[in-house]
């Protein structure tokens, strides 16, 4: 009977979670890969730990499904704007936020990348903090259109959200309750960040 009360109170708990809680990441990494300031992988690690810790069958795929596609769809547009600023006189805000965030360096590198590898540098950018406004930025500059971008960019985003889903799954596996191993996720995608400036500012 106390067997039959639980399992009553947990299927609406997690049905509420789920039905509040894809929207949210689906809306949230939109936003983040247009104004990237939002740590989406975080945001992805995090809803990985939860939907690792419920019973309902699939929560992991439409983690994954979620996340990857909302970061396709945000990039297409992000991509979308910024060649409207380019084909503008003015620009655009939005290429200016492209621009603040691509150091020249960091778009000398992307270009000569690029011209060498072609697609395959868009998956690597979105797999390497940092990496993907330069290279996006590179695209736009060498006038990529968007359907050719956005066919770089599909496998690039299916990477990213299946890397930072496996960094959740771990966290989960490793500690009882959710909440330990979003602390876990979330510690290990800050670290995942933060390494790389850190290593590019003590080689100069």
């Amino acid at each position: 009977m106390a067997l039959a009360a639980a399992s009553t109170s947990t299927v609406p708990r997690e049905s509420t979670q789920q039905a509040i809680g894809y929207p949210s990441l689906f809306l949230l990494v939109l936003i983040g890969a247009l104004v990237p300031v939002v740590p989406t992988g975080a945001l992805v690690s995090s809803a990985a730990v939860v939907a690792f810790h419920q019973t309902a069958p699939f929560s992991l795929l439409l983690v994954f499904v979620t996340a990857s596609l909302a970061a396709f769809l945000g990039d297409a547009t992000l991509y979308w704007l910024g060649q409207r600023g380019m084909r503008s006189r003015n620009g655009s805000r939005w290429l200016e936020a492209i621009r603040a965030r691509a150091p020249e360096e960091r778009l000398a590198q992307s270009r000569e990348k690029l011209a060498e590898h072609g697609v395959a540098v868009l998956v690597l950018s979105r797999l390497v903090p940092a990496g993907r406004l330069p290279v996006m930025l590179a695209c736009l500059v060498a006038e990529w259109p968007l359907r050719r971008f956005s066919r770089g960019n599909l496998p690039a985003c299916l990477a990213w959200a299946l890397t930072y889903q496996v960094i959740g799954i771990l966290g989960g596996s490793l500690f009882p309750e959710p909440w330990e191993g979003v602390v876990a996720a979330v510690g290990l995608t800050v670290v995942i960040s933060v390494v790389p400036s850190l290593v590019r500012r003590v080689s100069r």
